[in-house]
């Protein structure tokens, strides 16, 4: 889980040496495409197959799944180190061998949680789903450190890490792990598989190609393919629930929706997995982009700092996770998952306080209180939902949660860089405009690079590049001011001090609604319910 987890963080921090690596230029008309792809194909998989697999798991065996996820898993470490391409062909094979280990990462995410409820007794449920929770946020926090790290010596490293865990894992998995759990037998619901996976994976591509530019607008929600895939991915939904009302063996229990603990997890899950998801994206953005830059930092080393002053996020969670899957077993969920979302979302009104360039002891609080609040809710969560339903559909749950939890994390990079992509688009143009001409520019060079599309800023700022001078030098601009012009525009004080503005524009819409998530998911888990009491061993 652990292993799962940390590819599906780590890229994010590590696209800057990853584009540098395959040499390809992030400002390039399509780079924006790959970057995205690189950073949302991973989710989308396993948004769309874990519940696919974790029915599977309840048919066949889920620790031949698992053991299954985790050959498949290892086999696309090896062939993402050694991408033989450059350019947009390297990011291809990139992202090609992304979306196959996001199959086997669906396999053993899909599959754990259930694996350890029919293994432990209910009084010591909480404790074990709480230790599989920690790994995986762990995994997530971690990568952002990782990716930071491995980077400083070679971009393939966030890749060659998997492997020998993987043979390893691989090998331990099938000497190791025996069924424990009942097999539901059955068939499988295809066309119920096909409408859900046809289904969610076109409403994750609109939203991926939503964020891109279209003609004249700063984002593509108006171009027809958006359209196309939203409401073909909306509609096709809609039949997989018909679908699943009047087969013999859904893919999906609709029943279990009439769980409360089930239904109320799941929606706080979502909600918790969307604010933490944006956040983490718009922290590195913040960090890489504009915090360091003006402390002194090269772009080129932003990558491995970002990681290090994000590691009291890490720590917090850390110390959270297993405590609070202890005191579940003891005190019950439904405390501890309410408290913990209602201190995250006190951490984003923290956040949106601060200024752009802060003081980095109180952003340090704020984001290990974060950390706190993550571990305080995942794994009491985590017990409650899966503590909550029959032991011979536990595979089908423990897919369906993190379905839910994956989908989150997928919309928030969406939901969260609109958000953020509409705040600079009122003022960034007119601040570029302005700022560069200032600085001595031409009004018609000055002109053009404001016309830059905000999202490219953005992924500047995230991939630790300035942009003015790598726009400015084909223009031959650079080449007729003065020496202090020049040093005043392509230093680090300039472009971060630029976007400072609009970007805590952006924050502040960005992290109000990251707040109001995370009292969402305080509610539904307030109103879950107690937990029914367990007759037997599951």
């Amino acid at each position: 889980m652990f292993m799962s987890a940390l590819d599906g963080s780590i890229v994010l921090i590590a696209l800057p040496a990853i584009f540098n690596g395959i040499r390809l230029d992030p400002l390039a008309p399509g780079s924006i495409a790959y970057l995205l792809w690189m950073i949302m194909g991973y989710r989308l998989v396993q948004a769309v197959l874990v519940v696919s697999v974790g029915r599977l798991g309840d048919m066949y065996g889920r620790v031949r799944i698992y053991n299954a996820g985790f050959a498949v898993f290892t086999v696309a470490s090896v062939l993402l180190s050694f991408d033989p391409f450059l350019g947009a062909h390297g990011a291809l094979w990139l992202i090609g061998w992304r979306l196959l280990q996001a199959v086997g990462g669906s396999m053993l995410q899909a599959n754990s949680a259930a694996i350890l409820t029919d293994a432990f007794p209910a009084e010591q449920r909480g404790f074990a789903l709480g230790i599989n929770q920690v790994a995986a946020l762990a995994g997530m926090f971690i990568g952002l450190v990782a990716g930071g790290l491995l980077t400083a010596w070679d971009w393939r490293a966030v890749f060659w890490v998997n492997v020998p865990v993987g043979i390893f894992g691989t090998a331990w998995a099938y000497r190791k792990l025996r069924e424990t759990g009942q097999r539901g037998g059955g068939r499988v619901d295809w066309w119920g598989n096909a409408t859900f996976g046809i289904g969610l994976s076109a409403l994750l591509v609109a939203v991926t190609y939503g964020l891109q530019p279209y003609g004249a607008h700063t984002m593509g929600w108006t171009n027809p393919l958006v359209l196309g895939l939203g409401f073909s991915g909306i509609a096709l939904l809609a039949v997989f629930l018909l679908i699943e009302t009047r087969v013999a063996a859904p893919m999906i229990e609709l029943s279990l929706f009439r769980l409360r603990a089930f239904t109320a997890g799941n929606l706080a899950g979502l909600a918790i997995s969307i604010g933490r998801g944006g956040m983490q994206f718009i922290l590195i953005i913040w960090l890489q982009g504009i915090w360091l830059p003006l402390h002194g930092y090269d772009y080129i080393d932003a990558p491995l700092w970002a990681g290090i002053f994000l590691l009291p996020l890490t720590a917090g969670f850390l110390l959270a996770g297993p405590v609070s899957g202890y005191l579940s077993d003891r005190f019950g969920s439904r405390g501890l998952a309410t408290w913990g979302s209602i201190l995250f979302a006190a951490t984003f009104v923290g956040l949106i306080l601060l200024p752009t360039d802060f003081s980095y002891w109180s952003f340090a609080v704020l984001i290990a209180l974060n950390g706190v609040a993550s571990g305080m809710f995942g794994s009491p969560n985590s017990s409650s939902i899966m503590g909550s339903v029959p032991a011979r559909q536990r595979g089908a749950a423990s897919g369906m949660r993190s379905t839910f939890q994956n989908s989150g994390t997928a919309l928030s990079i969406g939901v969260f860089f609109a958000l953020m992509i509409a705040g600079l688009a009122s003022s960034l143009p007119d601040a570029l405009n302005t700022g560069l001409q200032q600085h001595g520019v031409s009004a018609a060079v000055a002109h053009q690079v404001a016309g830059l599309p905000p999202v490219a800023t953005l992924f500047a700022a995230q991939l630790g590049i300035n942009p003015i001078q790598h726009l400015l030098q084909p223009t031959g601009a650079l080449s007729s001011l003065s020496a202090g012009q020049v040093a005043d525009l392509t230093g680090r004080q300039f472009f971060p001090h630029l976007i400072s503005s609009a970007f805590h524009d952006g924050l502040v819409v960005v992290f109000a609604v990251g707040a109001a998530l995370a009292l969402l998911a305080a509610l539904a888990s307030a109103l879950r319910g107690r937990p029914r009491p367990e007759k037997g061993k599951a």
